[in-house]
């Protein structure tokens, strides 16, 4: 009876050994998997805010010339450039797929030669929409705008000329060094392009008084000073490994990366759009001003969280793609389960944040009691956008790292368009819930989303997924031997 007892506390404490060790390996595995991914997006979310903070400075010098330049700079910002920045954005992330999966699988010199045929993309991509910027002021009077106005944004616009470039190279670049984990470098250099970007506005607009152009010159150099430095970085030895010089492949199979930029292009514009078209139906609601005013600061403050969002959206698709190409289907879905619980208990302090603080945040941005009042009721549905942008970011994220841009954009099409945006109108306009229903429209279409991919996530067969990945880097491979003895420059 004796040796029983003394054998079942020998088995229970072997089971408490066991069971601790797991608990071990567990809290490493965790530790290990977070380690990786603040190492992508930290500096991811960095990049974005010192990006978001380059306009926001022009925009108060701007602001500080005159109303009219503000008005035409806000105008050419807000619809053409957020246009043009979500095709080239979209039609880049295409490359963190490849690269993500290519550095996964240890391909290292291909990843040289995507990012050269993504340059020649974006570059074709970058020239088909110019003229957009070079005819701006006839489009705006043909869509009614006002003659000054449209005047002013004609010349603003071609000053962007250089920045719609300069988006082709940032976007590029910044995907095949985060898909290597390098991304420490563009944190650097955005840093120190906001410093100068903002003593060169001072000097220029203000001391110098030389109006717009001072204003887009120091424009066009806080976005390609930091494009030169990611140049010299990966030109010059700091990726060894997936830098090998100029080559003629990149000429070669350019019809499937296209392909996959176009699908990945769909999937960014229409996001990027929908906040557009959220302003554009309040601008014919009663007290526009007022309200267009509240929404201004609300989506304000929502852009700056979803920098923190984009940045996990970077970390979730570089894991996600190199663990895939590495072949390892179970390491890709913890790092989707560290991404995601993340970043939701991110969003969730900043949830509780702004319900709490509700109309009291909108006197940082203005003095009017009326548009304060209204940024109060907004709150509410503020709150609970930071929420959902906490989970619907990260999960795209996972799709652009398993090449799923294409499922996603008929996602997006359903989501959105089909459900968000009817919704808010039937609220807005007919139910007359007037700014609220539209967000609530807006709110249930993201929500539609974050489901509909929360349910494709879960669903997925992450083995089959990598041999989807294994036959895609297979299909592109071309043998380092054959890379090395191409033309180079």
């Amino acid at each position: 009876m004796s040796d029983d007892i003394k054998d079942k506390l020998l088995r229970t404490d072997k089971q408490s050994e066991e069971q601790i060790i797991e608990e071990e390996k567990l809290k490493d595995r965790i530790w290990g998997e977070s380690k990786k991914m603040w190492v992508i997006a930290a500096p991811a979310i960095f990049t974005r805010f010192t990006t978001f903070g380059t306009f926001v400075i022009t925009q108060a010098f701007v602001g500080h010339i005159g109303a009219t330049q503000l008005a035409a700079h806000s105008l050419v910002q807000t619809v053409l450039l957020r246009f043009a920045n979500g095709i080239l954005l979209g039609m880049a992330s295409g490359l963190e797929t490849l690269c993500g999966q290519a550095y996964g699988a240890k391909q290292y010199h291909m990843l040289g030669i995507y990012l050269q045929r993504s340059w020649i993309v974006l570059f074709v991509t970058s020239s088909i929409l110019l003229p957009i910027f070079i005819f701006t002021a006839p489009i705006l009077r043909a869509l009614g705008q006002d003659e000054t106005i449209s005047e002013v944004a004609g010349t603003i616009a071609h000053w962007f000329i250089p920045v719609i470039y300069s988006f082709m190279v940032s976007y590029s670049c910044q995907m095949f060094l985060q898909a290597q984990s390098k991304n420490m470098i563009i944190s650097y250099l955005a840093a120190f392009s906001l410093s100068i970007h903002l003593l060169l506005s001072w000097l220029l607009t203000v001391k110098y008084k030389k109006g717009i152009p001072g204003a887009m010159l120091s424009t066009i150099l806080s976005f390609w000073i930091p494009n030169l430095g990611q140049f010299l970085f990966v030109l010059c030895g700091g990726c060894r490994e997936t830098w090998k010089g100029f080559s003629s492949l990149a000429f070669k199979d350019l019809l499937p990366i296209i392909r996959l930029s176009l699908s990945s292009g769909a999937m960014v514009c229409l996001e990027l759009w929908y906040n557009t078209i959220l302003v554009l139906l309040t601008g014919n609601m009663k007290n526009a001003k007022v309200a267009i005013d509240a929404l201004s600061i609300c989506l304000n403050i929502n852009g700056w969280e979803m920098m923190i969002s984009l940045g996990f959206l970077a970390a979730a698709s570089v894991r996600v793609a190199n663990e895939l190409g590495r072949g390892s289907a179970k390491a890709a879905k913890f790092s989707i389960w560290i991404s995601v619980l993340t970043s939701l208990a991110i969003g969730f302090v900043l949830f509780i944040f702004f319900l709490f603080f509700r109309e009291r945040l909108a006197y940082i941005f203005t003095s009017d009691h009326d548009v304060a009042e209204a940024v109060g009721n907004l709150s509410p549905l503020l709150a609970f956008s930071i929420l959902l942008n906490s989970v619907q970011p990260v999960l795209s994220g996972v799709a652009v790292g398993a090449g799923w841009q294409g499922t996603v954009a008929y996602v997006n099409v359903g989501s959105y368009y089909l459900i968000g945006i009817p919704i808010g109108v039937v609220l807005g306009y007919l139910i007359k819930l007037q700014v609220q229903g539209v967000w609530i429209g807006m709110l249930i279409g993201t929500l539609v989303q974050t489901i509909v991919l929360v349910i494709i996530t879960s669903k997925t067969d992450w083995d089959q997924q990598v041999s989807v990945a294994q036959q895609r880097i297979n299909r592109w491979f071309i043998p380092s031997d054959n890379d090395n003895s191409s033309e180079s420059l």
